[in-house]
């Protein structure tokens, strides 16, 4: 009869194991077939945050990928119908970069030089480069997602979906062009929006300067050569000083040091003066001085109106930092030019789109501003105007993907009127389930209250054109969205080759306006590629062109995981589209990933030199440890601190115990021939025997919680039940059911409850571990001949177990536990006492005051016996069988009262045997205890009565016992007597003999199932403990015979003893022999 089970290596090799599974499922469409199966089931939607095709995909990813799939798998399981696209965010400034790095630009003018069609078309050529990586990276982790109807953002039916979108908004007004200050990127030549800048602020040294500006005229109590004390942190924004601000309701100062005398708020005195021959000579509230003029601290800049350079009130002014007067810079800060555009100062930038000064500023024109600031610094203390420069460190935004220090500069752009859906947006946000749940009133919602509008438009190339086309005539004020592709083919009559940039431009139109001239051009913004992004719940269909079914079927999407950075990216932008055009959540639930770093806790960085190639992983441990350590390791929101070391422990903590224990199972049953017939034959669960039925019990214990968990999208709770189980079926079920498993009488029950365990072991591990569980359900099931019967032929398209409540018995499972925590207590009591476990004890002693606990020991006293290797097991409920109690004198309280006698009262209460004195007290509820000399007149006795708080009860272990115990929630303490007489020694004398002859085995290569003569020599002492126990000797060791007769043996040491060991095997057995 042919082995039911291919053999299992010992030392598993697990990439190439999941190698061989990815060619099975490759093969035999496994996805497809499982996307086919649960298709009209309750729809799980889940939507994949497009993952930007702009470089190779690194080992963080991996973590992502691992969540996303585990509780797509979970849910396919569960018979639900999860529709899974993949898709690839194509455009925007990622990709922009990454091209201009291949190319070797630093500027928009090269791109412009080189042709925007060709650069679109490397960035295109750049997109299908890093998909394919991204494809390759995410087949071989096992992320199962329909990658061959893959969407991309830039293909014209993806841009006709976000054209719709954009013409909802336009239509209803919210959409316009504004002019204000943005943040923006030199490097880049394009604004940003406020979720991009909040991705880029870190820490940078900046030159700050303390500048004095002298008031020109008298006003209020100012004086004419007072000066006005401004800081700033970019001083190169002075040239384009307008006004300073300060706040109305705050009380300033002037104050004289030195030769000067210095305007500003009395609480900054201190900080920006010193203590130190400083004198105040007035106090006064600002609205005192507005209107105040002052000479400005550079002259480039023509007239700036009759407000310019003056003293102005501002509702923006804090006294945490500064002086309490604000530098005033229109063209360099939101506030500024909200306050100048109120008192009607014009607008003057001197700074170029790529952040060098313009001709306006001589001497200073084509110079950089980021490198102008030391000589800005030394201009004004020539000039007399620095009162200091200092360096100082503060959080400030750069470009959250070239990591530029952004600009705030003013700049027309277009704009989404969000602001105005703040409170809608704040509604949608209570629907949303987080994980964690604190995301959603704090670091999201606190974002989501400082809402402010859009900024859509970005002067770039490759990316979504912004359909807005205006009338080229300057009179005009015509301007056209377009909604559809059908749309501009009916405007223009045709299309352009591309919907991209240069042939999107060339696209024109006769304006409308009667009796207007002009052409509608569009204007030359691409959008923002979050935007993009945020549109894929609805463009990945194509809708409302297409897909509308689908859309409504999976919207809003059940499901979605990415980084908790995009709760000022993607999960913003998302509820922000979703609310503006369906009134309704984009997602249901969403979990956030934390950020993985470096084992010492920096960020991981290809220029760090710290970064980890996940293939490098992936060929060493396998994809499988990789998505163990990420599920396993932590919450996944707190983030992750990554080695390959710490996967290497995933192998160790999850796989090698898991392939251990099944290894274990198919070398049994491959001995018993023991197929699934023989399972489906085995007596019912309830005819088995304890240890069965404990471990079907537990098991669906484990199957519940999991579940659960899973369902809560804690997927790290559901690989702590894993893990445990996993220790309760190998070293609990297994190790104690070994010697069952050795005799062909015994094997069966043994070897049917395990193979259910592993089945639905391996169903539970499919989602988080797919390779292995796929390996190990395809041998349990098909096996050598490949045929899987009634069962699926994968594990993978299993439904995930149930808890049956029938196979649950609580008691055992309660009995279980007690039985285990005395066990584990017992050994620790061996461990203090230093006596091997192979040496047999008279007792142990189990004591607990709770009846339950009691019983369930004394039903489990065999199991206990046997594992602590004693020959009796005492159940009791008082402590005092265990330790032997001295009662003694409270001092603090006794000393007082009983003065001289106290040394006396200590004495006799030493000298009293404890156990009795004790029980006196606990009898009378007080000791008595007499002092003084009965003979001596001139010093009576004296007895005192001590009651309970008079006295201190210490113990101490009797006499030969060893105590263990430990916080838990039973309330277990339990001692081992360690006392050994003859009978004793020579049983665990008999025990090292196994032992030894064991390892004789092993190194012989005997195999498992090989029978043996056994022949032994050496000292009388040892062969004498062998003949008292020769059954149990032959039984351990295979052993047919054994003899007396082995002085040519190989000598081995036991217990400091020499003795001679010599095998000689014995033809196999037929199948079916206990062994």
């Amino acid at each position: 009869m042919r082995e039911p089970h291919r053999p299992v290596d010992k030392r598993p090799d697990f990439p190439q194991i999941e190698e061989r599974v990815l060619e099975r499922w490759r093969e035999e469409r496994t996805f497809e077939q499982a996307l086919a199966q649960r298709e009209g089931g309750p729809v799980f939607s889940f939507i994949e945050g497009p993952p930007t095709a702009n470089g190779n995909p690194g080992s963080h990813h991996v973590l992502l990928r691992s969540f996303k799939d585990f509780y797509m798998r979970y849910r396919t399981m569960c018979g639900y119908d999860v529709p899974r696209k993949a898709g690839w965010d194509c455009h925007g400034l990622p990709v922009e970069l990454e091209v201009e790095k291949q190319l070797g630009f630093d500027s928009k003018k090269e791109i412009e030089e080189y042709g925007i069609a060709e650069f679109n078309e490397r960035c295109r050529e750049s997109n299908d480069h890093y998909i394919g990586a991204w494809e390759r990276l995410t087949e071989r982790v096992g992320f199962w997602i329909d990658l061959e109807g893959a969407f991309r953002t830039g293909t014209p039916e993806y841009i006709e979906s976000v054209w719709w979108s954009l013409h909802e908004l336009w239509d209803r007004g919210q959409i316009y062009k504004g002019h204000k200050v943005v943040p923006y990127c030199p490097r880049c030549g394009t604004a940003l929006s406020s979720h991009e800048t909040a991705m880029g602020y870190h820490d940078t040294e900046d030159l700050t300067a303390t500048v004095k500006l002298p008031v020109t005229e008298r006003r209020g109590p100012l004086r004419e050569g007072d000066a006005l004390v401004v800081w700033t942190t970019q001083p190169w924004t002075l040239f384009a000083n307008c006004a300073v601000a300060i706040d109305p309701d705050v009380r300033y100062v002037r104050a004289r040091r030195g030769d000067d005398v210095l305007v500003l708020a009395e609480e900054r005195v201190e900080a920006i003066l010193g203590d130190d021959d400083v004198e105040i000579l007035d106090r006064f509230p600002g609205r005192t001085i507005v209107d105040a003029r002052y000479e400005p601290p550079f002259h480039h800049l023509p007239e700036h109106g009759p407000k310019g350079h003056s003293v102005l009130a501002a509702d923006h002014v804090t006294l945490d930092k500064g002086t309490g007067l604000v530098h005033t810079a229109m063209a360099f800060g939101e506030e500024d030019f909200v306050l100048c555009e109120r008192h009607g100062i014009p607008l003057h930038n001197p700074v170029r789109e790529d952040g060098t000064y313009d001709e306006r500023i001589a001497g200073w024109e084509g110079i950089f501003v980021g490198d102008a600031t030391p000589r800005v610094v030394e201009e004004l203390r020539a000039a007399g105007k620095l009162l200091e420069a200092a360096p100082y460190t503060h959080s400030y935004p750069h470009c959250w993907r070239c990591d530029s220090k952004l600009l705030y500069y003013a700049k027309e752009s277009w704009y989404i009127a969000t602001r105005d859906q703040r409170h809608a947006m704040l509604r949608q946000n209570q629907r949303i389930d987080w994980r964690p749940e604190h995301v959603r009133d704090g670091r999201f919602g606190n974002w989501l209250q400082g809402n402010v509008d859009w900024a859509l438009s970005r002067d770039r190339y490759w990316g979504t054109p912004l359909p807005i086309w205006e009338c080229s005539d300057p009179g005009c004020d015509a301007r056209h969205c377009v909604g559809s592709i059908d749309e501009l083919r009916a405007l223009t009559g045709a299309l352009p080759r591309d919907l991209h940039r240069p042939y999107i431009d060339e696209v024109t139109w006769a304006c409308s306006v009667e009796g207007c001239g002009g052409a509608m051009r569009r204007v030359r913004a691409t959008i923002d590629t979050w935007y993009d992004s945020a549109c894929m719940p609805f463009a990945q269909f194509h809708y409302p062109f297409e897909g509308v079914e689908e859309f409504r079927a999976q919207f809003p999407p059940s499901f979605i995981c990415e980084g908790i950075d995009q709760t000022r990216g993607w999960f913003y932008t998302s509820l922000a589209v979703s609310t503006l055009l369906f009134d309704d959540i984009p997602f249901q639930t969403a979990v956030c990933m934390g950020h993985v770093q470096d084992a010492r806790g920096h960020k991981m960085s290809k220029s760090r030199g710290n970064a980890v190639d996940p293939w490098d992983v992936l060929e060493r441990h396998g994809a499988d440890a990789f998505r163990w350590y990420y599920l396993a390791a932590k919450q996944p929101w707190t983030g992750y601190r990554f080695s390959k070391e710490a996967v290497e422990d995933a192998v160790k903590q999850v796989l090698m115990p898991l392939w251990q224990t099944y290894s274990f199972y198919v070398l049994y049953a491959n001995i018993e021939r023991f197929d699934a017939r023989a399972a489906a034959a085995a007596p019912p669960v309830r005819k088995r025997g304890e240890l069965d039925r404990w471990a079907i019990s537990r098991l669906q214990g484990v199957v519940a919680e999991m579940r659960e968990h899973n369902d809560a999208f804690d997927a790290h709770g559901a690989t702590q039940v894993a893990l445990q189980w996993l220790d309760d079926l190998s070293n609990w079920y297994v190790r104690l059911s070994r010697p069952r498993f050795w005799d062909s009488e015994t094997a069966g029950p043994a070897l049917a409850t395990l193979r259910e365990c592993l089945l639905t072991t391996v169903k539970l591990l499919a989602p988080a571990l797919p390779f292995a569980a796929e390996e190990l359900y395809e041998n349990l099931v098909g096996g050598t001949t490949g045929v899987f019967r009634a069962e699926p032929r994968s594990v993978h398209l299993c439904d995930y177990p149930v808890a049956d409540a029938r196979l649950v018995d609580a008691r055992l499972e309660s009995d279980m536990r007690i039985a285990r925590e005395a066990i584990e207590l017992g050994r620790e009591a061996r461990d203090r006492a230093r006596t091997k476990v192979r040496q047999p004890l008279a007792r142990a002693i189990v004591c607990s005051p709770d009846r339950g606990v009691r019983e369930g020991a004394a039903r489990m006293s065999e199991l206990i016996c046997r594992e602590l290797n004693v020959k009796e097991l005492v159940v009791v409920s008082d402590a005092l069988v265990l330790e032997r109690p001295q009662v003694l004198p409270n001092l603090q309280r006794l000393g007082p009262r009983c003065g001289r006698d106290m040394g006396a009262i200590v004495a006799s209460l030493r000298s009293r045997d404890g156990d009795e004195a004790l029980n006196a007290l606990r009898q009378h509820g007080v000791l008595t205890v007499r002092v003084g000399d009965p003979k001596d007149l001139l010093d009576p006795p004296r007895t005192y009565a001590l009651a309970e708080n008079d006295l201190v009860v210490r113990t101490e272990p009797r006499e030969g016992l060893v105590l263990s115990a430990r916080p838990s929630g039973l309330d277990l303490v339990v001692a081992i007597d360690t006392r050994i007489d003859e009978r004793l020694r020579r049983e665990g004398l008999a025990r090292e003999i196994v032992r030894a002859v064991q390892a004789e085995r092993r190194a012989a290569g005997v195999a498992v199932t090989d029978r043996i003569e056994l022949h032994l020599g050496g000292s009388d002492d040892l062969l004498a403990a062998a003949r008292d126990h020769e059954r149990y000797l032959a039984a351990q060791t295979l052993a047919v015979t054994v003899l007396y007769d082995g002085l040519a043996g190989h000598q081995v040491d036991v217990e400091g003893q020499s003795l001679a060991v010599e095998l000689v095997v014995r033809p196999p057995v037929p199948a079916g022999s206990p062994l």
